[in-house]
């Protein structure tokens, strides 16, 4: 269904839900979290907070209990807002039976707001409140709480190479500004045009390109709640058609999976609204670029690799904005926006000039849109991005620079990994499934999958010789899901008998990506295994798997 909001409507929302967390003792500074699907109740929850002062962090709906309940503690949220349930693809997901299991574990959550996505009845508490309800009886003019530049807008929690998450923090003016900019002029935004962008909310890219930059634009942007098969792989290009969508931005692996579906699903619907497409959440492979160029965008649309992270609040890099018909190499983010400088450094930690060159991507200045530290441990934000390359912002991508002097990201250079967009560090995966008593050691790796970008293969270790392989299996599965999210779990487990590491006991996970990427034959220096023979045990291993 449709439901359209104009601007008015959207800010009498906004200032009810705001006079009802300040109702409920939520003052500036605060911290709340928003538990919710894409919707226009989701918005008006995260502009509620900014209009007051709080400081929203929205958890995505599909994260577990656990996960909600560890971002809840980390940050200090004061209340929860959320729905009775969520509804995707078809699917009822209990998101209020979610928050109840995670705020059992949180003394500092006074009061958790709930609202009805559906007619189904959920268990109502003492510190639940009805919030349509509440939202009825309140004033619909709500002054403006006024802010600092430099005050916390809201953190958005992300994946680092080590297992805990980290809340990210974005501040009011300089985030603002840049999510903006970046809206306005990377996609050629026009006033009158409809802008969708299909990201949720529970990640920066629905935070930027869903809410704030386009909102800020005075934009039309379009809510997508769905998934891109449901009810059929038609899903996206019937919206397209039905809203006249003038800018469509996804993610690679939605273009790949409905790439499989085949080209009558969007042939079915009219396409001529559209203008610009974009790519975000991953490097786009040229199968997917071409595909959505020349079946989606028919040939006529301006296509977009836009590279950015949670960190950079907004698009860094990307083909537009440029000179007029500036040429734009398929699958490739190109061209750094106004006031970003890209310089890519080697192992020394020098910078490496000239062109036809790869190195490590950083950023040499500041600009409006950085993260400005992690909430809670500024020492780790410091160590996590200016260490390793000191007076640089090391973004933790490996880039490289054409003979023309573009940029192409290749991918992380930690040991994080991408599935279907979603950032997560292998060391998040490895420390759930430690949890496993039978389970002494993992360790987790990415590698290539044609859908997902990425998958997860783990390798594990038991503490003894067992029948009950399967079995384990299956727990590993659980745990992870019930720890992270459905999206985490491993595609691969292996069970080996010990792990390649080096004399130090650090776990060489290259040899293991070159196992499973089938590189067995190029396993580079391994002289620093305490025990090189594991490396042939661990492909004999593999071997069996693969023929079972």
């Amino acid at each position: 269904t449709t439901l359209l909001l104009c601007h008015r409507e959207l800010l009498d929302l906004t200032c009810r839900l705001a006079n009802t967390l300040k109702k409920y003792g939520i003052q500036k500074g605060d911290k709340v979290a928003i538990y919710m699907s894409v919707s226009p109740l989701s918005v008006a929850a995260m502009l509620a907070c900014a209009r007051i002062g709080a400081v929203h962090t929205v958890v995505f709906a599909g994260f577990s209990a656990e996960s909600l309940a560890g971002r809840i503690m980390d940050s200090g949220c004061k209340a929860v807002i959320t729905y009775n349930q969520g509804v995707r693809g078809g699917r009822i997901i209990e998101l209020k039976t979610t928050v109840d299991e995670a705020v059992k574990n949180c003394p500092s959550i006074e009061h958790v707001f709930v609202a009805q996505r559906t007619d189904n009845k959920v268990q109502m508490g003492d510190r639940d409140i009805p919030l349509e309800e509440e939202i009825a009886k309140a004033a619909s003019v709500c002054t403006p709480e006024s802010m600092d530049s430099e005050d916390m807008l809201f953190m958005l929690y992300t994946s680092g190479s080590t297992g805990k998450p980290k809340g990210i923090v974005h501040t009011q003016a300089g985030y603002l500004l840049y999510a903006a900019v970046t809206h306005k002029y990377v996609f050629d935004y026009q006033q009158g045009d409809v802008f969708g962008c299909v990201a949720d909310i529970g990640w920066i890219t629905g935070h930027s390109y869903v809410v704030y930059g386009p909102l800020c634009n005075g934009a039309t942007s379009v809510l997508f709640e769905s998934t891109p098969v449901y009810p059929d792989p038609g899903r996206y290009w019937e919206v397209v058609q039905r809203l006249k969508i003038n800018q469509f931005y996804a993610a690679p692996t939605a273009i790949r999976l409905l790439l499989n579906y085949g080209e009558e699903w969007v042939k079915k619907y009219d396409r001529s609204s559209l203008k610009t497409l974009g790519s975000v959440g991953e490097p786009i492979n040229n199968e997917a670029w071409q595909w959505f160029y020349h079946v989606v965008g028919e040939g006529r649309c301006t296509l977009l690799d836009t590279w950015w992270q949670t960190e950079t609040g907004g698009i860094c890099i990307a083909p537009r904005p440029s000179e007029e018909k500036a040429e734009i190499v398929p699958a490739m983010a190109m061209r750094p926006f106004f006031g970003i400088v890209p310089v890519l450094m080697d192992e020394n930690g020098k910078v490496i000039e000239g062109n036809d060159v790869s190195g490590a991507l950083c950023i040499a200045q500041p600009w409006p849109g950085m993260a400005r530290t992690i909430y809670g441990d500024h020492q780790r934000f410091v160590d996590a991005y200016f260490k390793a390359y000191p007076g640089y912002y090391f973004t933790g991508d490996g880039a490289y620079r054409t003979k023309k002097g573009y940029y192409q990201i290749t991918g992380r250079m930690d040991d994080v990994i991408n599935i279907s967009g979603h950032r997560l560090g292998t060391a998040e995966i490895e420390d759930a499934m430690a949890d496993h008593p039978e389970v002494p050691e993992t360790a987790v790796i990415g590698y290539p999958h044609k859908i997902k970008g990425e998958g997860a293969f783990a390798f594990v270790v038991l503490k003894e010789q067992t029948t009950h392989i399967d079995r384990i299996k299956e727990e590993l599965k659980t745990i992870v899901a019930s720890k992270i999210a459905k999206y985490a779990v491993p595609d691969h487990i292996l069970v080996v008998k010990r792990l390649p590491k080096t004399r130090s006991g650090k776990i060489m996970r290259r040899l293991l990506r070159k196992v499973v990427t089938e590189q067995s034959s190029n396993m580079g220096d391994v002289t620093t295994l305490d025990d090189p023979s594991v490396v042939k045990e661990i492909l004999d291993a593999y071997q069996k798997y693969k023929e079972k």
